[in-house]
């Protein structure tokens, strides 16, 4: 027995034609009509099992369309001028985006609050985030992962 994917049944529902629709060319559109950066596999759970879903994911970033940085979380992927590797739109911050979608809790750490209270000169890289709570997580691209501390109280 076939399966069939959900977008296609929704489609047919719709009055819309009815060619032949994969699970990957559902989630790419539904990729395309959202504004975030940042993608969660669970964005996609309507459209099939997980591992159907988690197959045509890797496909995506296979075709260089998304850019998987984390366990089951996917950004948008760009070329990049320099390297000519697949990034993410925002770089950095899209790592912080996906800490937020997560439900992770971010504050500034202790080098970046330094430097914003003219402490030091040394610019912090960003790679550190201090989180409030507990966290398992590794969340990365190309090499270049961000490290977590615990957060501080900010200075008054």
């Amino acid at each position: 027995m076939k399966l069939i994917p959900k977008c296609l049944i929704y489609a047919q529902r719709k009055g819309e034609p009815t060619k032949a629709r994969t699970l990957e060319a559902c989630i790419i559109n539904r990729i395309e009509s959202k504004d975030d950066d940042v993608l969660l596999r669970a964005d996609f759970r309507d459209l099939g099992g997980y591992d159907q879903v988690g197959r045509a994911l890797r496909k995506i970033v296979e075709k260089g369309r998304l850019l998987r940085v984390g366990y089951g979380v996917y950004t948008r992927a760009v070329q990049s001028p320099f390297s000519g590797r697949l990034i993410p739109k925002r770089g950095l911050a899209t790592l912080k985006e996906a800490l937020q979608r997560l439900g992770i809790e971010a504050a500034p750490g202790r080098l970046e609050q330094d430097y914003n209270a003219g402490r030091t000169t040394q610019v912090p890289t960003g790679r550190v985030v201090a989180v409030r709570g507990r966290i398992r997580r590794k969340l990365g691209y190309n090499g270049i992962n961000l490290s977590f501390e615990h957060a501080r109280p900010e200075p008054r």
